[in-house]
């Protein structure tokens, strides 16, 4: 990567990132993605007490298969256990395969379980919270949402998960989303500043286009 392509990741990796306040919530639900460290984060969070049952959720994907074969929420609860928390305080989902039914899924299993929510803990992947708090406020109103995630600077994030330009070109996809999923009903608007919009656009130009939607520019 040349030095302009990592100087706009990084304005794309802050701008996923919206460092809320956490404070205790009804739930937490950790969503399912390629990084165990969400797993990690969950665990950490739940023994600092912020929320007194949690959830994963996630099915296996042609990005997660060969990481996690047994689906996402399956392998993150296993690490969770390993990390103390208590089997009887996690709910698995492990049907989801996008943000959208992450959280109408897990909603209704915390519903089938008599677990009443006024306010969610959103536990992602460190690129991912904007577009987490997006699609909460759009499919799960009546909940308020926080976003949390593993604090971590990008280049240990890249060499941590091993694969810089997958996750680049996810971060760019992200972006799109955004932009594109409040006209179609999936999510709510968020702002997304000028110079955020020009790294998304010079990232696209130099390639980072495979998590991009089909037939849109």
């Amino acid at each position: 990567m040349t030095e302009g392509e990592w100087r706009d990741a990084r304005v794309l990796w802050e701008y996923h990132q919206l460092n809320h306040e956490l404070r205790v919530c009804s739930a937490g639900i950790g969503l399912g993605s390629h990084d165990l460290g969400v797993a990690a984060e969950a665990a950490r969070l739940f023994h600092a007490g912020l929320f007194p049952v949690l959830v994963f959720s996630g099915a296996s994907t042609p990005t997660t298969y060969g990481r996690f074969p047994c689906g996402e929420a399956v392998h993150y609860r296993q690490h969770a256990v390993s990390l103390g928390v208590p089997e009887d305080a996690i709910l698995v989902e492990p049907t989801a395969v996008n943000t959208g039914q992450n959280i109408e899924r897990s909603r209704a299993l915390l519903q089938q379980a008599g677990i009443m929510v006024s306010s969610v803990l959103l536990i992602s992947k460190p690129y991912m919270e904007r577009r987490a708090y997006a699609t909460c406020r759009k499919v799960w109103p009546d909940a308020d949402p926080v976003c949390a995630s593993e604090r971590v600077p990008l280049e240990d994030y890249l060499q941590r998960i091993g694969d810089s330009r997958m996750v680049i070109d996810m971060m760019v996809g992200d972006v799109q989303r955004i932009i594109e999923y409040p006209p179609r009903g999936y999510a709510v608007p968020q702002p997304v500043p000028d110079d955020v919009l020009a790294a998304y656009h010079r990232l696209i130009r130099a390639g980072f286009t495979t998590r991009l939607l089909p037939n849109t520019s």
